[in-house]
């Protein structure tokens, strides 16, 4: 009896043990369905009130930008958008606030488009037309601002149309715009059509493609990246303006014998008897100086760039010479040279190849130097003295003039005169120059005569030169071609202001160089920048006048 009474008590205690559990377990499970309703309730109010404030955003943005989402309508309210009354919505009028016709097209205007309610203008015309501009004429010819407008060197007068073309065409090529400004820029990056994502994606991968192609083939080849100017220079008048002089930080009081730009365009040297030389920066308004140094005892009559701009050659009327090393920042004196007694090394031509310098020698000689170990690596001989060289475009070949009125060829790989010629007209030989594509070469004689021949018409036995310029009338003392030999300088420094430049096209002087209001004093020295924008010109005063050569637009 006492074991039946115990079984039903033990079982009736599981029960109960086993109703808690469940009840337990159902409480449990309760608890946790509530939990996940209120997160759940939780989360779409903040989906509400993320999406309300990205519609107060686009609002805010529409506001101060225009419509860049959706275009805002007139009596339509939210509660009207969210309901549906299968009414035709193409008739629905749209302001856009920024009214800014180079946005992209929106959607609403998609749609009307393609229900043909808008029509699409293929070509944009003229809000105003001026019919009288096609009657006007206008002279190009004799307003000088204008003569960059012409065409052909001999076109005048010109419609009104066809001149209101050439200033659009020159304003363009002045201010050309930038890529982010253009309509089809935006049209491409903030196009509306969903759909066509994926089109456009993969052309955007095209379009990298070719980007990637395209810088491939510019780093395999050795071409020039910058495509130079290859606009004619018209002659009659240059068109030029004068700048702050290039050494207005720092004058010279004695005269200025030497100013060259090195190849970066920037960086003008400046030499002279004041025993200094100076390195500016040139831009044109303040002309920075950057450094100078100051040989004692060893007045300077010549500095030169070598022209990989490494080194600068320093001479005087001395037996040695100096070299700056613009790496190590050192000057070092070299000479007298081994084999070769000189009182002077005043004179000398570096090779374009920067491997040799030729120094003038008396008797006739020339001594060639290597750049390398500043040694006398040959002579070469003229049958008088030797007043003037210059090498050749690329470095093999050298030009010699002196008293005999004879100018030598010389071929410095086997170092003998290959030709020579008589210099028409000239006594005494004092200035050589050629031009940097090496088809031309000038000479100048102590008569202010300036001969400019065509080498290989020269070298083939034809004496008579192409031109000769006799705009000057004391000895010719120096003479330099521009980077693209339009232009020939040439000085004479025993006179005032006794400086041309050459239109060398045409042969021509340009007739407004020098200004009779700007006198540039006795010259001594000029030099072009590397591209052509800037000119340097070097005085007596212990000035370096600076220009600016509006033809060409980079320094």
């Amino acid at each position: 009896m006492s074991s039946l009474i115990s079984q039903n008590i033990t079982h009736s205690i599981g029960d109960e043990k086993s109703k808690r559990k469940t009840k337990g377990e159902g409480k449990e499970e309760s608890e946790k369905k509530i939990n996940r309703k209120r997160k759940k309730e939780h989360n779409e109010e903040n989906k509400e009130v993320e999406i309300k404030d990205k519609q107060e955003m686009e609002k805010l943005e529409n506001l101060l930008f225009g419509s860049l989402y959706n275009p805002v309508g007139f009596g339509k309210d939210d509660d009207d958008e969210k309901r549906d009354d299968g009414g035709n919505d193409s008739a629905m009028f749209f302001v856009d606030r920024a009214a800014d016709s180079a946005l992209s097209v929106y959607e609403g205007d998609a749609q009307l488009v393609q229900e043909g309610i808008i029509e699409v203008e293929k070509e944009r015309k003229p809000v105003w037309v001026d019919d009288e501009e096609e009657k006007a004429s206008i002279k190009l010819a004799s307003v000088n601002r204008l003569r960059k407008l012409r065409k052909e060197e001999g076109e005048d007068v010109v419609s009104g149309s066809t001149y209101v073309e050439r200033l659009r065409a020159q304003h363009a090529k002045l201010n050309p715009g930038t890529e982010w400004a253009q309509i089809d820029y935006q049209s491409r990056n903030y196009s509306s059509d969903d759909e066509d994502s994926d089109k456009e994606g993969k052309h955007i991968d095209d379009y990298g493609s070719k980007d990637v192609k395209l810088v491939d083939d510019i780093l395999q080849s050795n071409e020039d990246l910058v495509v130079k100017s290859r606009t004619k220079l018209l002659p009659g008048l240059l068109e030029y303006s004068r700048l702050v002089d290039a050494n207005t930080v720092d004058p010279s009081n004695a005269p200025i014998n030497s100013v060259q730009f090195h190849k970066n365009s920037q960086l003008l040297l400046v030499g002279g008897l004041d025993k200094k030389l100076r390195f500016f920066q040139i831009d044109g308004k303040r002309n920075t100086k950057i450094q100078s140094i100051f040989l004692e005892g060893f007045p300077i009559k010549k500095a030169s760039f070598l022209p990989n701009g490494s080194q600068v050659i320093i001479s005087g009327r001395r037996k040695f010479f100096h070299v700056l090393d613009l790496v190590k920042a050192s000057v070092d004196k070299v000479g007298p040279l081994v084999g070769r007694e000189e009182k002077s090394l005043e004179s000398f031509e570096v090779s374009p190849d920067s491997n040799t310098i030729a120094f003038l020698g008396n008797e006739g000689y020339i001594l060639l130097v290597s750049t390398k170990t500043k040694e006398l690596i040959g002579t070469l001989k003229m049958n008088g003295t030797v007043r003037s060289a210059a090498f050749s475009d690329d470095g093999q070949q050298l030009l010699s003039s002196g008293g005999d009125g004879h100018i030598y060829h010389w071929d410095l790989r086997t170092r003998t005169c290959i030709h020579k010629g008589v210099d028409e007209g000239s006594i005494n030989g004092t200035a050589l120059c050629t031009s940097p594509n090496g088809s031309l070469f000038a000479s100048g004689s102590d008569s202010g005569i300036v001969n400019i021949y065509n080498k290989q018409e020269f070298l083939g036995g034809k004496r008579r030169p192409i031109k000769a310029i006799e705009n000057l009338t004391t000895k010719v003392d120096f003479m330099k071609f521009n980077h693209d030999a339009q232009i020939l300088a040439i000085s004479s420094g025993m006179m005032k202001n006794s400086s041309k430049l050459v239109h060398i096209p045409s042969f021509t002087v340009f007739s407004n160089w020098p200004s009779p209001n700007q006198a540039v004093h006795y010259p001594r020295c000029l030099d072009f920048s590397p591209h052509g924008g800037f000119m340097a010109l070097g005085n007596a005063a212990g000035k370096v006048l600076l220009y600016k050569l509006h033809h060409y637009h980079d320094a």
